[in-house]
């Protein structure tokens, strides 16, 4: 059977990321992939840097496609050519676009084989993301594995219910961006605490980033971690307590609830 041919509607960041993980895994894929931009810029970029094929009309890029990626500007589904019904009549249609319901994209797409919603992450633009996806209705064997292999190019992926995905939007979603936040308030710590601004940078980084393969890796709860860096009345007991008393938790926890508040108002019709 031939390889899926695959449509960027879109070439922005999110469907360079797809790109690049897709020929990472397989450089022979450039043959099977096609992108397209209403402006023509970003598709021509895309194309250039990758090889990828461009095309300059949606019906030339959706004609041979057996999936789409929807990877234009959440805010610019509402005003998508009505063409776009006819012209993904039968094809999967995976959309990353932020907030927009599988009830909203299938106004949009309604004679699509199927439909999936995914939420990304930033750092899937170095294939270290996780995406959380739902679907329109179950996914047929080959689509499953259309769908997991082009997630597989931006990381790991998990299948939800769409109920869960306001929650997803926040924690996932928001997750690099509070924690980037919090690497933030390390840094300027080391500063308050008298190490020079470039060492405190590169201890915070550097921190975060091993002590989060380290709970990847051994696969336990972080509190157990916690504990076994923690010793009785020793510094690092003196700054949770810090911690605690700052209510630390309720805080993250309401950051989440504000953002997944925030993600259901964004995702109403």
């Amino acid at each position: 059977m031939p390889a899926s041919q695959i449509a960027f509607l879109g070439a922005g960041n999110m469907a360079s990321a797809m790109v690049d993980g897709l020929l990472a895994q397989n450089p022979d894929a450039r043959s099977t992939l096609t992108c397209y931009s209403a402006s023509g810029r970003t598709s021509a970029a895309l194309a250039a840097r990758t090889g990828i094929h461009v095309s300059n009309t949606l019906d030339a890029l959706l004609a041979d496609a057996d999936v789409v990626v929807i990877a234009f500007k959440p805010q610019h589904l509402a005003s998508a050519d009505p063409r776009l019904a006819d012209l993904t009549a039968g094809k999967l249609v995976l959309s990353v676009l932020a907030g927009k319901r599988l009830s909203t994209l299938a106004k949009t797409f309604p004679r699509a084989r199927n439909i999936v919603r995914t939420m990304p992450n930033t750092p899937a633009a170095i294939g270290a993301g996780i995406t959380p996806y739902c679907t329109l209705s179950p996914l047929s064997p080959a689509d499953r594995t259309a769908v997991e292999t082009l997630l597989s190019a931006c990381g790991s992926h998990l299948e939800l219910a769409e109920e869960h995905m306001n929650a997803v939007t926040a924690l996932s979603g928001g997750g690099p961006a509070f924690l980037f936040e919090f690497v933030a308030a390390l840094r300027d710590a080391g500063v308050a605490a008298n190490l020079p601004p470039d060492v405190s940078a590169r201890l915070a980084t550097e921190t975060v980033l091993g002590a989060a393969r380290l709970l990847a890796r051994r696969q336990i709860d972080p509190e157990t971690l916690r504990n076994q860096v923690t010793s009785p009345n020793g510094t690092t007991l003196a700054g949770l307590k810090k911690m605690e008393a700052g209510h630390f938790r309720a805080v993250i926890r309401d950051t989440i609830l504000a953002a997944q508040s925030r993600a259901a108002e964004l995702s109403q019709d």
